[in-house]
């Protein structure tokens, strides 16, 4: 880190934070603080619906993922245009109808206060964790690539995102998010474009993309049918649509996000521009990390990407058969050229033996180069069982800072920071909002004036920032971060989802029934994600975990219709809470 990376991180991150105070101080009352006044243009939606989802871990753990898995975890995205058609013709309607302030508002009209609560309080348990990881995440790989502080961090991010959501409340989300969403494409087009500019002069877009095919990073589409895969065109347009209407249509950071909309069309069309770019967007997040692959066919890289990892695993009894796997990897890095080099000039003159032979050969070298990280991995792990090995949130953060020129250094970090700030800015609002109006105000006899309840949404918005700070201090890595957030939210998600999917379209089953459907489906998802996915290894799972959406969803109307016939049946209603 140079001065003027530091310069233009700081004044950057500065910038968004006043701006976002400037823009939107002075809301007096509910509507102003929670809707936003209700003035929100459609493109200011769809930028704030895409930057609540991109959160930092996005842009850390997603090239990573490329790096090391391919394009393969697009498909996880599939089912999200079909779930933006259906909450633009359902659920966008039915909130605006209402006027509700929350998703969970519409569920004690149609059903009771406790089945509103109880969704309320299942959503304040995965946004919060969410939030706290969202923090975490820059923080972890930051603190240990700059040997930062990792708590410092936490507090710094924590405490920037509290400063102008408490401020402003929505509209300082939504106004911010634009220009977080600027930096942030803008950074990662400059590094597309630096990444091609490193590669061998003779190495093209299109001969680059060849390269990463030979070495199977471009398979985008897997029909397998097995469900314990992650990531199949099946899990994706089945677990992946119960997961995005879910997310989009209930999970109040979102919901909150085009509840500001002017009007239904302008919501609509805020999320159909999410509908049909967000896709496009993974897809190119994707596709650098798969650039990151190709640099690294030309250049040298890291056993372990985690310079933790390294550090700890070189200061052990294990240090000299680390260097050996190190010799041994100098050794199949020049191979690896080598071979790159017949696979570029065989396509050059088109001999096609000759290309097959060279990507059997890079396949090969492939082969050997993951079972010698798989080796680094073992060793760090005899070395120090408390480091993390796994280097895929490390891959990206290790390119920009041994690669790129001072200033972009700054700009790239800014845009890490950035994400992290407009994702946790929604999650913040969205749980302060949750407490004070569907918990704080709906639980109270008494009544108070709108100044009160928009003091009460600071304070609780307050509260959960410390809240989420306090869960990144003591957070830990798990496989892959972006991976993290999406399994926590699929525990919750389906079993939430179904309820709402009840409201619309079952409507003689009453809301007693749900409740304890509800209840009952969440004990029966926690048990299948512990027996199915959390006791196995990654990538060894019985069950792919965006399945957990399509079950919860399928389980609480299913014990919600037993329960409503149960109860008809006895002529009598289930106990009251």
């Amino acid at each position: 880190m140079k001065e003027l990376d530091w310069i233009i991180l700081a004044s950057t991150l500065l910038f968004i934070v006043i701006y976002g105070v400037w823009k939107t101080k002075g809301s007096k009352n509910v509507d102003d603080y929670v809707r936003g006044g209700n003035d929100s243009k459609w493109w200011t939606i769809g930028l704030s619906v895409m930057a609540t989802q991109a959160s930092a871990i996005t842009f850390l753990s997603t090239p990573g993922q490329a790096f090391h898995d391919g394009m393969g975890f697009v498909q996880f995205y599939f089912g999200l245009p079909f779930a933006m058609i259906i909450i633009c013709l359902v659920f966008i309607p039915l909130y605006h109808k209402m006027k509700v302030y929350t998703a969970y508002e519409f569920l004690e009209k149609r059903f009771d206060l406790k089945t509103r609560s109880l969704t309320a309080v299942l959503f304040l348990i995965q946004r919060g964790l969410a939030a706290g990881i969202t923090i975490f995440a820059p923080s972890i790989i930051l603190s240990a690539v700059l040997g930062w502080d990792l708590r410092t961090l936490n507090v710094i991010i924590g405490t920037l995102v509290i400063i102008y959501t408490v401020s402003g409340g929505t509209k300082a989300v939504s106004v911010t998010q634009k220009q977080q969403m600027f930096i942030i494409m803008t950074g990662m087009f400059i590094t597309f474009f630096f990444i091609l500019g490193y590669l061998p002069s003779d190495i093209t877009f299109g001969k680059a993309m060849k390269i990463a095919g030979a070495s199977n990073k471009l398979e985008i589409l897997n029909f397998d049918l097995d469900t314990s895969s992650r990531y199949t065109f099946w899990s994706g347009i089945t677990g992946g649509l119960f997961l995005f209407l879910a997310y989009f249509g209930t999970d109040q950071s979102q919901v909150q996000r085009y509840l500001t909309g002017k009007s239904v069309r302008e919501s609509q069309l805020g999320l159909v521009f999410n509908a049909i770019f967000k896709i496009p967007m993974q897809f190119f997040i994707l596709l650098v990390g798969v650039m990151v692959f190709v640099f690294y066919q030309y250049n040298p890289s890291p056993l372990n990407f985690n310079p933790s990892a390294t550090q700890a695993v070189m200061n052990s009894p294990y240090a000299n058969d680390y260097k050996i796997l190190q010799e041994g990897q100098i050794a199949l890095e020049a191979e690896k050229r080598i071979a790159q080099n017949k696979f570029s000039s065989a396509l050059e003159i088109k001999e096609y033996t000759a290309v097959e032979e060279a990507k059997n050969q890079i396949i090969r070298i492939n082969q050997k180069d993951s079972t010698n990280r798989i080796a680094a991995k073992s060793l760090i792990s005899q070395a120090n069982d408390v480091v993390e090995t796994n280097d895929k949130d490390y891959v990206f953060i290790h390119f920009i800072l041994n690669n790129l020129p001072t200033g972009l250094v700054g700009l790239l970090l800014a845009v890490i920071l950035s994400a992290a700030m407009s994702s946790t800015a929604s999650e913040l609002n969205a749980l302060g909002t949750v407490t004070a109006l569907d918990l704080y105000k709906r639980n109270k006899t008494r009544n108070f004036t709108e100044a009160h309840y928009v003091k009460a949404s600071k304070y609780f918005t307050l509260l959960w920032g410390i809240v989420a700070i306090s869960i990144a201090s003591v957070a830990n890595l798990f496989d892959n971060l972006i991976q993290l957030v999406n399994i926590i939210g699929s525990i919750f998600y389906g079993n939430v989802l179904g309820i709402f999917l009840i409201a619309f379209f079952i409507k003689f089953i009453k809301g007693n029934a749900v409740f304890f459907a509800a209840i009952v489906t969440q004990i029966i998802i926690c048990i299948i994600y512990y027996y199915l996915i959390h006791i196995y290894p990654s990538g060894q799972e019985k069950l792919g975990y965006l399945w957990l959406n399509f079950f919860g969803a399928a389980i609480v109307i299913l014990i919600s219709f037993v329960f409503e016939a149960f109860d008809r049946m006895l002529k009598k209603p289930l106990p009251s809470i």
